[in-house]
């Protein structure tokens, strides 16, 4: 197989697609495939759409017969795993200004790049959708393969328990970076109208007082913990994990909170709602699903029931799962 290189702007602990990438990465070495990662060499002082041009001129015009694999918006991928979605859609969902540099760029970038791209890998049904809908991409070109995590025992959640002092509590959880976009608004608003749990948000905001003041003015008493590198502990003690996004092509914390055996919450505009029952998909980040979110925490046993079948389902999107189906279209490419 001809040596693979993966492009990404740059590396982070906490973004999906990094940690993906460093997933895939992984499961490459362990079946000893040759690869490497390119990332921008840009100055950090550079504005984003300034980052964006340099990165495309940067990898494209050395490109020659170098096997490319983009998981950034580039105009010279062999392959383009959307795992960012349409960013098209997402200026519509988020009603943000075409005008701002770095949205006119991405569109300019984006316009070319599923146009140009061999193959495009969509982590989910809606995101294959929306791309052949936004660019009129040939439905062929597209192929939906969702994401994988590792699958890992339960974690010792003692630890956690004794730190934020938790007794017999029943525990909502909410897990991401961005909380606007993300629904941490509708999470606190969600919490307000239930009774008997214990609330913890985890994950990195620059506004995050904003979000606490507001969880004190409608009475939640919501635990902000800031990013941690322990999520696992929280997903093995929590009950119910609530992910009200906005936009999401497919949010690996749905997997994993499911592989941890929580009961699972989110919206229709994430592609991850596609593995779930209907009924634990909120049609929008505004339907809160009270009445279903309280019967869990009122019946133990229906909440263990919905525990154990997400568990079931998201043993089957494991981590070597997406490597194997993501070398067939990489294979299929090289061909």
């Amino acid at each position: 197989m001809k040596k693979i290189t993966f492009l990404r702007l740059k590396p982070s602990k906490f973004g999906g697609a990094e940690n993906y990438l460093i997933r895939l990465s992984d499961e490459l070495k362990k079946r000893d495939i040759e690869y490497e990662i390119k990332y921008s060499s840009a100055p950090k002082f550079l504005s984003s759409w300034l980052k964006a041009i340099w990165y495309n001129l940067e990898v494209c015009i050395p490109k020659k017969d170098k096997f490319y694999f983009s998981l950034e918006r580039v105009v010279c991928p062999d392959i383009y795993r959307a795992g960012d979605g349409v960013h098209k859609v997402f200026l519509e969902v988020e009603k943000k200004s075409k005008l701002n540099p770095l949205h006119f760029v991405y569109l300019f970038i984006e316009k070319r790049m599923f146009k140009n791209a061999n193959k495009i890998i969509a982590n989910s049904k809606m995101v294959k959708k929306q791309i052949i809908d936004t660019y009129k991409i040939d439905k062929n070109k597209v192929k939906v393969v969702y994401n994988g995590v590792p699958l890992k025992p339960l974690a010792d959640f003692s630890e956690i328990k004794k730190e934020f002092n938790i007794r017999d509590e029943k525990i909502l959880l909410y897990v991401g970076s961005g909380f606007k976009r993300k629904g941490v608004k509708e999470v606190i608003e969600i919490a307000s109208k239930l009774k008997n749990y214990k609330l913890f948000i985890v994950g990195k905001e620059k506004k995050i007082d904003e979000y606490k003041n507001y969880a004190k003015s409608l009475g939640v008493d919501a635990i902000f913990t800031g990013p941690r590198s322990d999520v696992d502990k929280f997903y093995s003690m929590a009950d119910i994990f609530i992910f009200p996004t906005h936009y999401e092509p497919f949010s690996n914390v749905i997997l994993e909170a499911m592989s941890f055996k929580c009961a699972v919450f989110t919206t229709a505009q994430n592609g991850a709602s596609e593995i779930l029952d209907s009924e634990f998909v909120m049609q929008n980040p505004k339907d809160y699903k009270i009445d279903l979110i309280q019967k869990l925490l009122n019946d133990t046993k229906y909440l263990n029931e919905i525990k154990e079948k997400n568990y079931e389902v998201a043993q089957n999107f494991s981590i070597q799962k997406n490597v194997d189906e993501t070398l067939k279209v990489i294979n299929e490419t090289f061909n």
